[in-house]
C-alpha cells in the first residue's frame, strides 16, 4: 500500500521530468533578461546578435525568424532596433545582390561575444554529472529536440540527427558506435552536436531511416 500510495502521488515519470525542464527554463529566462538587459538589449535581440554574430556571410530577416522561432514582423523589429543602436548593419548578400543581408558591426560582436556566455551558470551543475550521465543527458536532450522539431513545437535546430552526414551505429567500437561524413571520424554520443554550422539537412526520408538507427541503437553495421 505504501509504495502504491507514493507512485500515485509522485505522478507520471514524464510529467517530473517536465516540470523539472521547466524549472531550468524559468532560470534560464531570468538569466537571458538580467544578462542582456546589462547591456541595453532584449534577450530576442541578445539572440539576434548571437546568430549573426556567426554568420560571416550575414543572414536575412527571414532567417532570424525562422532560427528563432518568431514572426518576421518580431525579427523585423528586433532587427532595426539593433540597427539603429549601430550593433548590425544592411547590405546587400553576397551569395545574391537581390537580398537585403544583416550583419554585426565591430561594436555588435564585441557585445555578442559579452552575451554569448550567459548559459554559463549552468555549467558548474553539467560538470557535477559524471561523464556517463553527461552522455546519456545530452542524447536525451538531443531526442527531445528532434521530437519537438518534427511537432513544430520549437525551431529547426542543426542537430546531428537531421544532418546528412551522420551515419548512426556504423562502427562497433560502443564508446564510438556513429560517423560523421563531414570530418570522416567515428563519435559517440558525448559529442553530439545541437547547433553544428557544418550541418547539411538530410531529405525526410534518411532522416526517418537513421532516427530509428539512432533511436533503437542499430545501425547499418549491425
Amino acid at each position: 500500500m505504501r509504495r502504491r500510495s507514493f507512485d500515485l502521488v509522485s505522478g507520471p515519470v514524464e510529467r517530473r521530468i517536465a516540470t523539472g525542464l521547466a524549472k531550468i527554463g524559468l532560470a534560464l529566462k531570468i538569466h537571458a533578461w538580467r544578462e542582456a538587459g546589462a547591456r541595453a538589449v532584449t534577450p530576442t535581440q541578445a539572440q539576434i546578435l548571437s546568430l549573426v554574430g556567426n554568420a560571416p556571410e550575414g543572414v536575412t530577416v527571414g532567417e532570424v525568424a525562422s532560427r528563432l522561432g518568431v514572426t518576421a514582423p518580431t525579427a523585423s523589429d528586433a532587427v532595426e532596433a539593433l540597427v539603429r543602436k549601430q550593433l548590425l548593419r544592411k547590405g546587400r548578400s553576397p551569395r545574391d545582390a537581390r537580398v537585403r543581408s544583416i550583419t554585426v558591426t565591430p561594436q555588435g560582436r564585441r557585445v555578442a561575444r559579452r552575451i554569448g556566455d550567459w548559459t554559463d551558470f549552468l555549467v558548474p551543475a553539467v560538470e557535477a554529472l559524471d561523464p556517463d550521465e553527461q552522455a546519456i543527458f545530452l542524447r536525451a536532450l538531443v531526442s527531445m529536440i528532434r521530437i519537438l522539431q518534427d511537432r513544430g513545437e520549437i525551431p529547426v535546430s542543426r542537430i546531428c540527427v537531421t544532418c546528412r552526414f551522420f551515419r548512426p551505429y556504423v562502427h562497433k567500437n560502443p564508446a564510438r558506435p556513429h560517423h560523421c561524413a563531414f570530418v570522416d571520424a567515428p563519435f559517440g554520443d558525448r559529442l553530439l552536436r545541437v547547433d553544428c554550422s557544418d550541418h547539411q539537412p538530410a531529405d525526410a526520408g534518411t532522416q526517418r531511416r537513421r532516427w530509428e538507427q539512432f533511436r533503437t541503437g542499430r545501425g547499418e553495421a549491425q
